[in-house]
């Protein structure tokens, strides 16, 4: 490539094109880094930590055998659409039953309605009976509030690409399908930033990359679980030479008159300089910092294995524990787990899915509980998220692609013990059947990202920035935090 002979102006002006021209957002390390040549900006300084953590369950994740309406009328339902004939009949033993689901009673009465969670997760039993959990119920992407004849005769307008599987995951993400630039995790980034001395560490991603934390401004910075990966060779003895290492160093951070070259070379200081501050701020893993996770049962097999989401939560928890060192006020995690695409074997995928799930969130909570002698269960708010809900009916083996799904709330600052919004009715042809049992969304991921974006210490005024469909909802705070 001939070398740029261009002013910086127009170098800006070129990266602002290139990164419209490939809506990259989150999808290049080049995308990301122009975004840092912004500034963040903040409503003011604030005085306390606090952090959210996504936690995204990849493929769709069947709500119907996750929380359950156990009420006589709702469970003959239940049990008349999920019972199949072929050997794969995904219906879950009832209440009482060996393996049967596990109850719950929400402090809110629904109209004489019971109801339980899928037996795999009983200690999401009980962070909910220990009122440190919520269900928020039949969730997912709208535009504007929608009734089930509007969308049949599309008289308003519907998020685009519906049980799309990409492009669902970047509109819980980001509201906007495939390609989309900017997620609402790094949108609250960018306007909270300014609140922590070390911008970089403001929205962490323990799962490789994710739209969800893209900002305008503010980059995702990517950890595995033995924390920042640096750069080898850097430091020591190189191809057996005590100065072959700071050689290589300043060729990858030397300054040069090409504006790309220079760029790079930007970042790769920035990404050095980042690993050395939060390799040793990080707390360690193990008995002098954050616990190790035990392993969870598998529950097809009996058998004890490890748990790669809980590793995930064990890394965030050491960074979190490392705030003070990193200068951090305001954090934004993202997590994941996939797997969730059950067309096949949903009864047992699913069953060693959620105990991982449940296992993970449990392990998370009692860290935060006494995370390095400190209880930081009031400022550590983790949620789920999911590509869309699955048909309530059954393929045989399996469930189809949906859209409403319930989701969890799980922290000290939760509103817990309760299922937020009217349960849908169990069963099939009602006002929230947009086919096979698929749910119309009841609440949107705007309300449900508002809600947590109050309680994070956003303005109303900046929500509506972040959320470009919260207006067209009167309600923009569900209560559940």
């Amino acid at each position: 490539m001939s070398k740029l002979n261009a002013s910086r102006r127009e170098f800006l002006r070129l990266g602002s094109l290139l990164g419209s021209a490939s809506a990259l957002g989150a999808a290049t390390p080049f995308a990301l880094n122009l975004a840092t040549m912004g500034s963040a900006a903040a409503q003011g300084a604030v005085s306390d930590y606090k952090a959210i953590v996504c936690l995204f369950l990849y493929g769709a994740n069947d709500h119907a055998n996750t929380v359950l309406a156990t009420d006589s009328t709702s469970w003959t339902q239940y049990t008349t659409v999920r019972t199949t004939a072929e050997a794969g009949s995904i219906a879950l033993p009832g209440l009482g039953a060996t393996g049967g689901v596990l109850p719950i009673t929400p402090s809110t009465v629904q109209n004489g309605r019971t109801f339980a969670l899928h037996p795999n997760m009983p200690e999401l039993k009980t962070l909910f009976d220990s009122g440190r959990a919520a269900i928020i119920s039949n969730v997912g992407p709208l535009i504007v509030p929608t009734t089930l004849t509007q969308y049949q005769k599309a008289t308003v307008p519907l998020p685009p690409k519906l049980f799309s599987h990409n492009d669902q995951q970047s509109l819980w993400q980001a509201y906007a399908p495939e390609g989309a630039a900017y997620g609402w995790g790094g949108r609250m980034g960018d306007l909270l930033a300014a609140n922590n001395s070390n911008p970089i560490f403001t929205a962490i991603s323990a799962s490789g990359n994710a739209v969800f934390l893209s900002g305008r401004n503010i980059i995702q910075y990517q950890v595995s679980g033995s924390g920042a990966t640096p750069i080898n060779g850097l430091s020591g003895t190189l191809f057996g030479s005590s100065t072959a290492g700071s050689t290589l160093r300043s060729i990858v951070t030397g300054d040069t008159a090409n504006y790309f070259q220079k760029e790079h070379a930007a970042v790769t200081s920035r990404s050095i300089n980042a690993q050395a501050l939060l390799g040793p701020s990080m707390a360690p893993a193990g008995a002098t910092g954050v616990p190790n996770p035990s392993q969870y049962t598998n529950p097809n097999t009996g058998a004890l294995a490890n748990n790669s989401l809980a590793t995930q939560l064990q890394t965030v928890a050491r960074i979190i524990a490392g705030r003070s060192a990193l200068g951090a006020k305001r954090q934004v995690f993202f997590v994941s787990m996939g797997g969730f695409d059950t067309h096949d074997f949903q009864k047992t995928a699913q069953a060693d899915l959620l105990a991982k799930l449940s296992h993970a969130i449990n392990y998370f909570d009692s860290v935060m509980g006494n995370l390095m002698g400190t209880n930081l269960r009031n400022q550590v708010t983790l949620f789920t998220a999911s590509d869309f809900g699955r048909t309530f009916t059954s393929n045989g083996d399996g469930t189809d692609h949906g859209w409403g799904s319930h989701h969890f709330i799980v922290g000290g600052a939760v509103k817990g013990g309760n299922i937020y919004g009217n349960f849908p009715v169990t069963g099939l042809k009602h006002a929230e059947d947009v086919g096979s049992g698929s749910l119309l969304p009841q609440f949107s991921v705007d309300q449900y990202g508002a809600t947590l974006a109050t309680w994070f210490g956003l303005t109303p005024t900046q929500i509506s920035d972040v959320f470009p469909n919260i207006n067209n909802f009167t309600n923009r705070n569900l209560g559940f935090i």
